[in-house]
Parts: structure tokens; C-alpha cells; sequence
């Protein structure tokens, strides 16, 4: 037996779903089980180059997918971990990994004796008699190899895995940059009266965050990794609302140890030299080339139907809030959250803040989310408290269908908390390949404020969406039912992904669902009928500020990843004001979504030249929402029907291909035009 047989990730979990054993895995474990997986994973791909005779797609693709198994295994596990609940320790591991993992997955991508079998076995596909999963797959893998360099001469493999080696280091840095200035600019606040506006269980629960920094007797309005704050659309005192507005402004942008903008500027030129080394002119022709957009004129001819009207309806409802706020003379950032709830008060008789009671977290979630699964997929959830997790907040939930058979397992970590980075997401910790036997094991994170003990947690109105959202993307890795790890769940095109979980948002106010889970935590009272009615009608209220302030963060991202590897671009404040200038989405009161210094998306999260993938997914979205109306919408016929068009294939086809074997022809505009009020 050898030493490293006594580590947890030595072996496949014999713990049900292969949950990952978080009761025995330490902080030592991660770095010995990374160097003994890719050890492993590079005698097999050796053994694969030294098959003997010629290359098969069983002897060469169906290994590579059986291939790395160790290295997985400990990857989704230390990723999950170091952005949900990270430290000092785990910190330093993920500096330490990034470059040699980058240079780990180059060594086999660029491996010119691998490419030559997969590009002979592509060259040969159609007299392989491939199904179309396996034919798809090939694809994948030889365009991958493309992407990836491995059609390049050995000079430039050489410069193309130090660039990566490099880019690697530099996004950890920028993520781990934007952790610990968003915690530092958290707003201390020394007097309760200050927070009037605030309910009795925000303020419980802001008095808790500072208690917990060893500040007790203050409150602390924690900063969150957007522009603005939830707490700005209730807080009566304006000057602390600024305060708080501009400290969300200035995220990684104060020439502090903290500071974003030269690592910017480092990786843009970066990527932009290795998309040259492509043949692109720029990484956003290299990115969307993979992408179902093709590239990014495509992006800009939809976004440039878009954004005038964004900016006329924002305009406009910036005259509404300035009729609101008489005592102002001029709207601000900060004044547009709390404006904007008069105004929807007054035009449509909704008041957000006193909704909360009716959207408690375990309400919304089984009564909610899972209701709305179980009507669909016929999905059956049971709570697992005895499965040991990553985190004590961290639950977890097996998932069957209605006749026993198991589906996977969910995992909520609903709660934030200073270790976890900002945000919501899912992760994989087991994905599903029928060719593994392997089920899966998804976790959604959110960021909702955890109440004092004793207290229930109740949502916000946007806390209870991104639930509903999330969940999406957790039933696509769910409903997975593919044989290749490689096309599992969400590995689909980038601009293709968040379509699912878009979707999953159009039951919260379902009648059905929203009678189903929004309930008085104290009383049992059903949200009422009117005001459910009321937020039916004010659905496209505030658009304007949604989607200019998003766009000019998808135009920012295109703007920065256009840059050749030529250009000298030197100061990052002027760039992103000329950028969003030149587009007209320049407008004070409404700030980009994200600021380039904490756009942990682009610069560490893997959208890079693909955050308008959001509103492109969104057109697919408006459009199969439409389709479930007209077919009845709650309906398991109609469940099934997605289920098995769309979220049982994973990436094992086109994308847009899937789609269409859905919707029966390609998507329109005009859904997504009429869902945001810009017709």
C-alpha cells in the first residue's frame, strides 16, 4: 500500500452518489492528490499514445474520457471549496495549482502525438460509423485540440504555455484581489438610527456580521460583488446610502495591496497575444468563434437593437424617481434603489419590503423550487442531513424520480459568509457519464444574509429569483443523462448555458408554485392575490436601469477582450468610461453592473468575451417561456418534453441544434423585446 492510498482522493467515494468523504479530507490532502492525479493522468494519456496499431475511437477517445479520474475528483472538490468557504491556506494551494494545472492541461492539449491520432480519427469520422454523441464528441475533442494550440509549431506551443502558465496565476490573483477588498469595504455603522428603513431582521442580522468581526455593538452592511447593494432600496438615510454606493464602486480600484487595474491590463494583453498566436486578431473573435454567436459582430448587431431603448426607458425613469424624490434636485446612484420602490409602490401598489415574510428560505425552497421540479420532472427531494458536506451551512439532498430510481444529489450552501466569494453559481462535485457509472452531485451557492439564531431567513423578492435561477442550472447537471463526462450537464457553449436556468425562473409567480410557497412564516396567509397580480404587471418596471446597467457591463467585456496585441491601453478608469461613452450607455445615475476591477466574471470566472451570453441565452429563454404558455405551462408532458429535447443532452449535440428539436425552429427576438419593455 503506498502513501498516498491513505488519501481521500486516492479511491472512488464508496459513500452513496460518491459524495467526496469531506469528513477525512484535510487542507494537506489537495496538494499530494493534484500531483499523484496528474502523474496518473499523464501515464495514461502515454498509453494511449503507445497503443498499438492505429488510433480507434475507443482506444484513443474513450480513454481520454476514462482518463484523469484522481485529478477530477480532487479538482471539483478544492474549486467548490476555495470559492465557498476559502482561507488563508487554501489560498496559497490555489495560487501554487494554477500555473501547474495550466501547465498540466497543456501538456496533454499540446501533445503533438495525441493531436495526430484524434486529427486522423477526425479526417477519417465518416467511415468510423460514429453515432451522432460519438461523432459529436470527436468534434469536441479535435476542435478543442485547435482551440487549444495544438496545430501550433513547438516555438509557439513553448510561448503559448507560458502566456497560459502566466494567466492563470494572474486570474487567482484578481479573484482572490476582489474577496478581500469587498470584505474591507464592508460599511460599519456606529448608530441603529442610522439604519431606519431597514426591517427588524436585517438589522438583527447586520448587528450578527459585525459581532462577528469583533465588532459588537456597531452593525456592518457588508459589501456585496455587484455595483450597489441590496439594503440600498430600504435605507432612509441617504448619506449612508452613498457611502455605501461608492465603496461598491471603488471594489480592487484604491491602490491598495488590493488594487486590480495593472493585473487587468497584464491579462488582457496576455490573452490578446495569445489569440494572435490563433490567427484572430482579437481573444473575442478567438472566444465566440466556439460560441453559437459565430463572432462578435453578431453580438454587437443584437446588443445595438438593444441598448437605444434601454437608455431612453432608463432616462425616463429617472424623470419618474425625480417626481418621487421631490427634495432632490438630482437622482444619484444612490438614491435610484430607494426611489424606485416608492415609484413601484405608487404606480403599481407594490412594496417589496413587506413581502419578505411570505418568501422564508425552506419555504421557497421545498415548496418552491422543488414544488415547481416535482410538477415538471416529476423529481422527489429528500433532505440528507446524515451526508456529511463541505461546510455545516452546506445541506444536501438526494433526488429521485416519482418511481424510486435515483436521479443525483443537491447541495444548498445558501448563506454568505466572508470566506465565500460574492455571488451566486453551481458546481459540480461528481459529474454524470453513464460510461463512469456515475450520478451526479451539484451544489448551488448563493449570498443570502444569514439571520441570528433562532431567526427564519427571509428573501428578498431578487434573492427568491436567483434561488429559482441557480436551481436551473442545478437541474441541468441533475437531468443529465449522457455517456461522456466531457458533454455532462452545463458543458455546453458558454453563451448557450444560462438558457436553462432563465427558464426555471418563469415559475415563481406560476399560480400554482407562488400559491404553493409564498406564505406568511408566521400566519400560513397566501401572498395576496393582488399583489401577485401587481408584480405580473410591474414585470418590466425598472428594465431600463436593469438593462442598461447590464449591457454596459457585456459592452465593457467585448470592449476589453477587442483589444489587440498592439494596442496600448494604460489607464483602465479611462478606457471603461470611453467604452460605455461611445455606446451612449452613459448615464450617472445608472453604473455598470460590474466596474473592470471587481468583474470577477471576465477576469476570473470564465465568461471572457462571453458575458453577453446572458442576453443572447435570454432570447432562447423569452421565446421557449412562450412556448411553455401556449402548451399549458405546468405540465409534466411539457417537463419531458424539455427534459429530454434539452437537459438530458448536456453538450452531447449543437447546441442551437437542441433548441431547435424543442422550439421546431430557431429562436426570435421579439419575446425577449416584449419581456423587457423595449419595443
Amino acid at each position: 500500500m503506498t502513501t498516498f492510498d491513505a488519501n481521500p482522493f486516492a479511491h472512488r467515494s464508496n459513500i452513496e452518489y460518491e459524495l467526496p468523504p469531506f469528513a477525512l479530507i484535510r487542507d494537506e490532502h489537495y496538494l499530494p492528490a493534484f500531483v499523484a492525479g496528474c502523474e496518473q493522468q499523464r501515464g495514461e494519456i502515454q498509453a494511449i499514445i503507445d497503443a498499438p496499431g492505429a488510433p480507434t475511437f475507443e482506444n484513443t477517445i474513450v480513454e481520454l474520457e476514462k482518463s484523469g479520474q484522481v485529478l477530477t475528483r480532487v479538482l471539483n472538490v478544492f474549486y467548490n471549496k476555495s470559492s465557498s468557504d476559502t482561507s488563508d491556506v487554501l489560498d496559497a494551494i490555489e495560487s501554487e495549482l494554477a500555473p501547474k494545472l495550466a501547465a498540466h492541461s497543456d501538456a496533454i492539449k499540446l501533445n503533438p502525438a495525441m493531436f495526430e491520432r484524434i486529427k486522423s480519427l477526425y479526417e477519417n469520422r465518416e467511415s468510423l460509423n460514429l453515432n451522432s454523441e460519438d461523432g459529436w464528441l470527436l468534434e469536441r475533442y479535435y476542435k478543442d485540440l485547435i482551440y487549444a494550440g495544438a496545430h501550433l509549431s513547438e516555438s509557439e506551443r513553448i510561448e503559448l504555455m507560458q502566456i497560459n502558465e502566466e494567466l492563470s496565476s494572474l486570474e487567482v490573483l484578481f479573484s482572490k484581489n476582489v474577496l478581500s477588498d469587498t470584505n474591507e469595504l464592508a460599511v460599519v455603522v456606529k448608530s441603529v438610527e442610522r439604519l431606519d428603513g431597514l426591517s427588524e431582521n436585517e438589522i438583527s442580522a447586520a448587528a450578527a456580521a459585525a459581532k462577528d468581526r469583533g465588532l459588537a455593538g456597531s452593525w456592518l452592511i457588508g459589501a456585496v460583488n455587484f455595483s450597489g447593494n441590496p439594503a440600498l432600496a430600504s435605507l432612509k438615510d441617504r448619506e449612508l446610502r452613498k457611502e455605501i454606493m461608492q465603496a461598491s464602486l471603488q471594489k480592487a480600484n484604491r491602490n491598495n495591496s488590493h488594487d486590480n487595474k495593472l493585473i487587468i491590463l497584464k491579462i488582457v494583453k496576455l490573452r490578446a497575444q495569445r489569440a494572435k498566436l490563433f490567427g484572430f486578431n482579437t481573444h473575442a473573435e478567438y472566444i465566440t468563434a466556439e460560441q453559437t454567436a459565430g463572432n462578435p459582430k453578431n453580438i454587437h448587431a443584437m446588443l445595438e437593437k438593444i441598448a437605444p431603448a434601454a437608455i431612453r426607458n432608463a432616462r425616463t425613469e429617472a424623470e419618474d424617481l425625480k417626481l418621487a424624490a421631490s427634495d432632490l434636485s438630482e437622482i444619484n446612484s444612490w438614491d435610484w434603489d430607494f426611489y424606485t420602490e416608492q415609484v413601484r409602490l405608487e404606480k403599481y401598489n407594490i412594496d417589496t419590503s413587506i413581502m419578505r415574510p411570505y418568501f422564508e428560505l425552506d419555504c421557497v425552497l421545498n415548496d418552491g423550487v422543488f414544488f415547481a421540479a416535482g410538477k415538471l420532472f416529476g423529481l422527489v427531494f429528500k433532505e440528507r442531513p446524515d451526508l456529511i458536506t463541505y461546510h455545516s451551512e452546506a445541506r444536501a439532498f438526494e433526488v429521485n424520480n416519482e418511481d424510486g430510481s435515483h436521479v443525483g444529489l443537491f447541495i444548498g450552501d445558501f448563506f454568505t459568509r466572508d470566506s465565500k466569494r460574492g455571488g451566486a453559481w453551481m458546481n459540480n462535485l461528481v459529474d454524470q457519464s453513464s460510461l463512469l457509472n456515475q450520478l451526479p452531485v451539484v451544489v448551488n451557492n448563493l449570498n443570502i444574509p444569514k439571520p441570528p439564531q433562532g431567526q427564519p431567513a427571509l428573501l428578498t423578492f431578487d434573492e427568491t429569483t436567483t434561488l429559482f435561477h441557480e436551481f436551473g442550472h442545478a437541474l441541468h447537471g441533475l437531468l443529465s443523462r449522457v455517456k461522456y463526462p466531457r458533454v455532462s450537464g452545463t458543458n455546453v457553449q458558454r453563451d448557450f448555458v444560462e438558457f436553462p436556468s432563465q427558464v426555471n425562473e418563469m415559475w415563481i409567480l406560476w399560480p400554482e408554485v407562488v400559491e404553493n410557497y409564498a406564505r406568511h412564516y408566521v400566519t400560513g396567509e397566501k401572498l395576496p392575490q393582488e399583489w401577485i397580480d401587481n408584480l405580473k404587471a410591474a414585470a418590466a418596471f425598472n428594465e431600463g436601469h436593469a438593462t442598461t446597467s447590464y449591457l454596459a457591463a457585456a459592452i465593457l467585456d467585448l470592449a476589453w477582450h477587442s483589444i489587440t496585441s498592439d494596442d496600448d491601453v494604460t489607464d483602465v478608469e479611462a478606457f471603461e468610461s470611453r467604452v460605455i461613452k461611445e455606446y451612449g450607455l452613459d448615464f450617472g445615475p445608472v453604473p455598470t453592473r460590474y466596474r473592470s476591477t471587481y468583474f470577477s466574471h471576465i477576469f476570473a470566472g470564465g465568461y471572457s468575451a462571453g458575458y453577453y451570453g446572458y442576453i443572447w441565452s435570454e432570447v432562447l429563454d423569452a421565446d421557449t417561456v412562450d412556448w411553455f404558455k401556449e402548451n399549458g405551462g405546468l405540465l409534466r408532458k411539457n417537463g419531458e418534453r424539455f427534459r429530454d429535447c434539452l437537459l438530458s443532452r448536456g453538450g452531447s449535440i449543437d447546441s442551437m441544434q437542441m433548441f431547435r428539436d424543442f422550439r421546431g425552429r430557431d429562436s426570435k427576438i421579439e419575446p425577449l423585446l416584449k419581456r423587457r419593455g423595449l419595443l
